[in-house]
């Protein structure tokens, strides 16, 4: 059968009216605020969203100290080294409530994120399909030294933050600590969670993709202990100067590289690679007002 006449039209139509749809699809309340400042002595939690579909609380999201950056990763699909714009995208945080219509899937949400993007921040964008240095996370050949969870993860996870006690997680999630000093020493701990969500966080720490050739397929407790000396900056930062070990310092420890691999008994492995690229052609740094 060819191409032309009556399917062809029907075929168009369906395109059309599921563009159509996907533009109407918006959340039914929006709240976005520029968060508060936060102080030097403040608590703060800079996490994911919290509810949505496929959660216990699945007509509202709410999102605090989120960058937009993180809101185009989320509507996207994308990692933040496949964002190009401005930099205050990556450093300026807003507070986001939103109520999701009933029945909306995960799908219907990303494009309601989208919507809400371009009501209310007024981002305009195209894509481009550029190389990138990435690295490949592969089993060292000491062998990997992950240790699948014994969580149950029969049980269904409560939204918010991960829960920790006495410097432990008790709950499903991944936890990074940044400790005060000259030298920027971390200790990140996981429990019962998947490779991408370490690939995922190498990747931010390295600001280039890490993907997965390890073929572990569970989910794992683990904890990392590294310094940030070295890496690059994160995006809309600088790197800071060196700073000499005070007399008496401790060893600073491995770099995250050295840890991955002493730790986990993972390697990283420079490769290239095409990718597509979020241009940001136009964003407003003040959301229009509720």
């Amino acid at each position: 059968m060819s191409g032309t006449g009556p399917t062809r039209l029907f075929v168009f139509t369906c395109a059309l009216a599921f563009a159509h749809a996907a533009d109407n699809l918006t959340f039914e309340v929006a709240s976005v605020k520029v968060s508060p400042p936060v102080g030097p002595n403040d608590r703060v939690f800079f996490g994911p969203p919290r509810g949505g579909p496929g959660t216990p609380d699945p007509a509202q999201i709410r999102w605090s100290y989120a960058t937009l950056s993180n809101l185009l990763i989320t509507a996207y699909d994308v990692k933040v080294y496949q964002i190009s714009g401005p930099e205050w995208l990556a450093t300026q945080r807003y507070d986001v409530i939103v109520k999701v219509p009933a029945g909306a899937t995960k799908e219907q949400v990303r494009m309601m994120w989208q919507n809400l993007l371009t009501e209310r921040f007024g981002v305009a964008l195209h894509r481009e399909s550029r190389e990138f240095r990435v690295e490949e996370l592969v089993i060292a050949k000491t062998g990997s030294k992950l240790k699948e969870t014994a969580e149950d993860l029969s049980v269904p996870s409560l939204p918010g933050p991960p829960n920790l006690k006495d410097g432990q997680l008790v709950s499903p999630g991944l936890v990074t600590m940044m400790y005060p000093g000259p030298v920027r020493k971390v200790h990140s701990m996981a429990r019962a969670q998947p490779i991408s969500k370490l690939t995922e966080m190498l990747g931010n720490y390295l600001n280039r993709p890490v993907v997965d050739k390890t073929g572990l397929t569970g989910r794992y407790d683990f904890s990392l202990d590294y310094s940030l000396s070295g890496l690059p900056p994160a995006p809309g930062q600088t790197a800071p100067e060196p700073a000499a070990p005070a007399d008496g310092a401790s060893d600073p420890g491995p770099d995250l590289v050295a840890a991955v691999q002493q730790q986990l008994g993972l390697a990283l492995v420079r490769s290239r690679a095409k990718l597509d690229v979020l241009v940001i052609d136009k964003a407003e740094k003040i959301p229009i007002a509720n």
